[in-house]
């Protein structure tokens, strides 16, 4: 469901956090997180970034980190001038300008990115401790651009060219930090060369491209050397204690046959020069406390249920009682999914709520407004040449903006100051009343939109390409929220069916937006119920995905309720995997297509879990009393 590596081939794949460890084996992936800290890429965090609705505030807007006593290291990005890795950066940058520039071919654009990671990884299962650790990773991005704004090396399908990594000392020795920087320099150059030779050879020999655009924009210089949060020490003791107790609960259900508690915590700073004079110094950080536990209905269909809580620090998590009676509700939820009956195809009228609203438009709309796939030509381009039409129902716009950091009490994960090729964020009116005005722009030009508007985003080791940040869904028609069902049943009579379906919460989805596959989406729902014409009570149902195709889909839109939602989570395509927030109302459609999903046939466990083998589970889960543990957080 969710893709760990760079990019999709065909798909776009987006999930929440929540969701982000369901297709690792349960016990080996949290056993193994501490290494992957260490030995993956340095945006792997980032699948780990995502909170609930509501209350469950998210973003990463403040630190906190460390090991004991120690407080994160993250370098304070306030003292640029004194910043020993700056300015070894800057020095580096200056001598291979210079040098280079000698050559036959000079690059027109050079940039160090270099990344600082601190983490602090907790996990429990049931009443111990699985992995107590903690990792730092400093990465470097050389990027190089040889040839010129109109024609460059990362042309094409050689837009990998673009970006030498490597990891960098630890330390701030500027001598050692000078030689590695110097040798990733050397290997793109030696990258960027010969792939701008076959560039132009490709150019002389294929049929001539629709988009002429140049390949990089010419934008203006920014420095902006970003606040840094005062680190805060991590009590890892008592949090430790606090993952024991919560993840104990989960041994008093016998049906549940993995139930974990992760808490994350990450401190960042990413600083970037470039050769037109841009330093940008952004730090970022987050807290995490991820819930997750699953089982497996008697067909082998596997079930999970997920909850996932961001804070600024440990400190604004929820108390422990509100996290405990989660989990109690996350363990009902998969009892009543086991007993749910498997829903069948369908097509006809259903409600979305707002966070399932939230990821149809960042599937089906959003992906398709990233300005890169107006100019890919294997791409299928479906609103490419739609700008001024109608694309929505005219009471719908959409803008995604990146500078809002916050809807009601939820903070949106997709916000930025500055995107990773060093433009300043700005939000973007892309759909007005209905209406196409605009894409969300890189530095990689199309036509008729020549310059970035602030959205090329990356995992670093990546090329960056035009992403979304905060995707906002707004209606100037809307109807009171607690009257959407009843404006459900109202489509259902209508239409002259038994039932709609009422899609509550939702994991994640993905699409595929090239033109040698169907232009076709997949929204993957979790909590779905049947809503009876006749009076009967709502049935949960399982095992049902939303699919289709984006112009049908979006036309189909009649109703749209009074408040927004939001669901933040990470999306993985070809620049790699970003924090994204999607906000919507929820929304009614006269007609939205469902599919069976598949699933694995494996049977549920033989045995009973210890404990449980002379009792019934209903009289068991009452006489397994959780870890015995008192204190509370300092």
């Amino acid at each position: 469901m969710i893709n760990f590596g760079p990019a999709e081939k065909y798909g776009r794949r987006c999930v929440e956090a929540r969701d982000v460890l369901c297709l690792v084996s349960r016990m080996a992936a949290y056993a193994a997180v501490c290494t992957q800290l260490i030995v993956a890429p340095a945006g792997w965090a980032l699948t780990e970034s995502s909170a609930t609705d509501g209350a469950d505030a998210t973003a990463s807007t403040a630190a906190e980190a460390g090991t004991g006593d120690a407080s994160a290291a993250a370098v304070d990005p306030k003292k640029g001038a004194n910043d020993p890795v700056l300015k070894v950066m800057e020095a580096e940058l200056a001598r291979a300008n210079a040098e280079l520039g000698k050559t036959d071919q000079a690059p027109y654009y050079l940039s160090y990115t270099v990344y600082d990671q601190d983490y602090v990884v907790l996990v429990g299962a049931y009443g111990s401790l699985l992995t107590d650790a903690a990792a730092k990773r400093r990465q470097a991005d050389v990027t190089m651009r040889v040839g010129t704004h109109a024609l460059d090396n990362t042309h094409g399908q050689s837009r990998a060219s673009g970006v030498t990594s490597g990891a960098l000392p630890l330390s701030d020795d500027q001598d050692a930090i000078g030689r590695v920087l110097w040798e990733l320099t050397d290997r793109e150059y030696k990258r960027a060369v010969p792939s701008l030779m076959n560039v132009r050879t490709n150019t002389a020999v294929r049929a001539e491209e629709e988009d002429k655009s140049p390949d990089f924009s010419m934008e203006a210089s920014a420095t902006h050397i970003g606040e840094a949060k005062v680190p805060v020490t991590l009590d890892r003791a008592t949090w430790e204690g606090e993952i024991k107790r919560l993840s104990a609960i989960f041994r008093k259900y016998p049906d549940v046959y993995f139930g974990s508690v992760m808490l994350q915590v990450q401190n960042s700073n990413a600083r970037m020069v470039n050769s037109e004079g841009s330093t940008v110094v952004t730090p970022s950080a987050s807290t995490r406390l991820i819930m997750e536990a699953q089982t497996r209905a008697d067909d082998g269909m596997e079930l999970l249920r997920v909850e996932t809580f961001q804070a600024p620090t440990a400190k604004g998590l929820p108390a422990e009682s509100e996290l405990s009676s989660k989990i109690e509700k996350m363990a009902a939820d998969l009892k009543a999914l086991r007993a749910a009956p498997v829903a069948e195809p369908y097509d006809g009228p259903a409600l979305l709520s707002g966070r399932a609203a939230a990821v149809f438009f960042h599937e089906v709309l959003g992906h398709r407004l990233e300005g890169h796939r107006q100019r890919d030509e294997e791409e299928g381009q479906t609103f490419t040449k739609m700008v001024g039409q109608e694309v929505l129902p005219k009471f719908l716009s959409v803008t995604d903006d990146p500078t809002t950091k916050q809807i009601g009490d939820v903070k949106l994960s997709g916000s930025y100051d500055f995107d990773n090729e060093g433009t300043p964020a700005q939000r973007v009116d892309v759909i007005q009343n209905g209406v196409l005005k605009n894409f969300l722009m890189s530095r990689m030009p199309i036509k008729n939109f020549g310059v970035s508007n602030g959205h090329g985003r990356n995992q670093p080791g990546l090329m960056p390409t035009g992403r979304q940040g905060n995707l906002i869904v707004t209606s100037s028609q809307t109807i009171p929220e607690k009257e959407m069902r009843q404006k459900l049943i109202d489509e259902v009579k209508k239409q002259g069916k038994p039932y709609g379906l009422y899609f509550d919460d939702i994991q994640g989805g993905f699409t595929l937006t090239t033109r040698s596959l169907p232009q076709a989406f997949q929204v993957l729902p979790v909590i779905v119920y049947k809503v009876y014409v006749d009076g009967r009570p709502d049935e949960l149902v399982r095992g049902v995905d939303i699919v289709g195709t984006p112009l049908a889909a979006l036309t189909r839109i009649v109703a749209t309720g009074d408040q927004q939602h939001v669901f933040n989570g990470i999306c993985g395509a070809e620049s790699g995997s970003v924090p994204v927030a999607a906000v919507a109302p929820a929304i009614i459609f006269s007609e939205m297509e469902v599919q069976k999903r598949a699933h694995a046939h494996e049977r549920p466990p033989i045995l009973p879990p210890p404990g449980f083998e002379d009792a019934a589970p209903s009289v068991a889960a009452q006489s397994v009393a959780p870890v015995s543990s008192t204190g509370a957080r300092p």
